[in-house]
């Protein structure tokens, strides 16, 4: 009875100190290196699993595939996916646990497409695309703004065209299916050509007597080639952008401009008239000062028939002064005392001298010279040419010391170094004070 007593107390005692199983527990978790989650991917695996004595990793479509390690660390993956990581853990009291997580690789989006414009960028404009962006399982959408067509899917799009002038924006939005990129390109497409020029004479032509001198500004647009057919004109045709032409034909003129570019051509036509040539230079409504006006820069009394310029004394330089060939002298602004004077004679007149002065010859009273001049303002508004003027005998003897008062209108003769001459007609004096002055016609010969 004592011997089963200590039995039984043995196998009481020797349960209690039975070992209790060690679990295996918790988790693991993973990362993208440089989150970045394009191919090729790196994962990194961190482990927090406790209780294991053993670990069985599987890694669907990475590299490494499996592993034994407690923390693999990390695992490359180098196409796109959804895959699978599992766990399987164990100790040596028989006790598993077994994890798995997914991981997303998403195929990586780098878009390149380059455009090239065929021929020119004037309208209309053809552009090719050329898609170079690479991966698989990538979806392209193309957008062409006011294009031809308007938008097209796929990697490789036709050729587009635009025609309205301005800057067009090519969109490529390319998805992978998880996330899309876009891409923006720019064309600028130039204007339609148009052919058009304007045209201005020479300063001295400016009454388009014959010959004229005529200068051609080209206003084309989107043009790069340029031809010129000119009737009548010297040179007969230019290649010139801006060309200058003498026509010397009495007459009307076409003038044709064909204007081009890679892709069309334009036609710009007018005419110009050509007049006959009269020798004789028409200037209206010339305003002379007095002294006290011209040096007080009020209005000028000094006057070049070559520049058509009336010069006040503030006015006069080493360039123009040698171009000045008629000068009044009105002594007072009640005109009691006038005359038209040579312009290398101002020195005795009020005047500062002319730096390489005219000598111009003024008859200013063809009643008091003697000469037998006797050119009426009926004649002066009928002429329309020189002839009138031709054989009037102009000289020195015939100027004199003349002057004149207040008398108007009144016709005045004179005749330039250069030998041209000319009829001046004062068909008002205005009194003003200090700033008085008359008011002329002049004609005068070109040559």
């Amino acid at each position: 009875m004592k011997k089963t007593l200590l039995l039984l107390l043995f196998i009481v005692i020797s349960s209690c100190y039975q070992e209790t199983a060690i679990a295996v527990e918790g988790d693991f978790t993973t990362s993208y290196v440089n989150e970045d989650e394009s191919i090729p991917v790196i994962v990194k695996i961190d482990s927090k699993i406790t209780g294991a004595d053993t670990y069985e990793w599987t890694f669907e479509g990475g590299s490494p595939s499996t592993s034994t390690l407690k923390n693999p660390g990390e695992v490359l993956y180098d196409k796109q996916g959804t895959y699978t990581i599992k766990l399987h853990a164990t100790n040596v009291d028989g006790e598993t646990k077994e994890i798995s997580k997914t991981v997303i690789i998403k195929e990586g989006i780098n878009i390149q497409f380059t455009h090239e414009i065929i021929k020119s960028n004037y309208s209309p404009v053809e552009v090719i695309l050329t898609n170079k962006t690479l991966g698989e399982g990538l979806t392209f959408k193309w957008e062409f703004q006011e294009g031809i067509p308007h938008d097209f899917t796929g990697k490789t799009p036709p050729n587009v065209v635009f025609t309205t002038l301005g800057d067009h924006t090519i969109t490529l939005t390319v998805s992978n299916g998880f996330e899309s990129e876009k891409q923006i390109q720019t064309i600028n497409v130039a204007p339609y050509l148009v052919s058009l020029f304007s045209y201005e004479p020479k300063f001295e032509n400016d009454d388009y007597e014959a010959p004229v001198a005529i200068h051609f500004t080209n206003k084309s647009i989107s043009a790069t080639n340029y031809k010129w057919t000119f009737q009548g004109g010297n040179p007969a045709t230019s290649t010139e952008e801006n060309p200058t032409v003498v026509f010397t034909t009495v007459g009307t003129h076409e003038v044709i401009l064909e204007a081009s570019n890679d892709k069309t051509s334009q036609i710009f036509k007018t005419d110009i008239t050509v007049q006959p040539d009269t020798n004789l230079r028409i200037l209206s409504n010339i305003k002379f000062g007095i002294n006290a006006a011209h040096n007080n820069n009020n209005i000028g009394a000094m006057y070049s028939t070559t520049t058509r310029q009336v010069y006040k004394a503030n006015e006069i330089n080493d360039q123009n002064s040698s171009l000045i060939d008629i000068v009044f002298q009105g002594l007072n602004g009640n005109f009691t005392y006038n005359k038209f004077i040579s312009p290398d004679q101002v020195n005795n007149y009020g005047f500062l001298a002319l730096e390489n002065a005219q000598s111009t010859i003024f008859v200013n009273s063809q009643n008091l010279c003697n000469c037998g001049l006797n050119f009426t303002e009926a004649q002066f508004d009928a002429m329309v040419n020189d002839t009138p003027i031709k054989s009037l005998n102009i000289n020195y003897s015939a100027a004199g010391t003349q002057e004149f008062g207040f008398t108007y209108p009144r016709i005045i003769l004179f005749k330039t170094q250069d030998g041209r001459k000319g009829a001046i007609k004062i068909k008002d004096m205005v009194k003003n004070g200090t700033s008085s002055y008359i008011l002329c016609d002049i004609k005068v010969q070109k040559q």
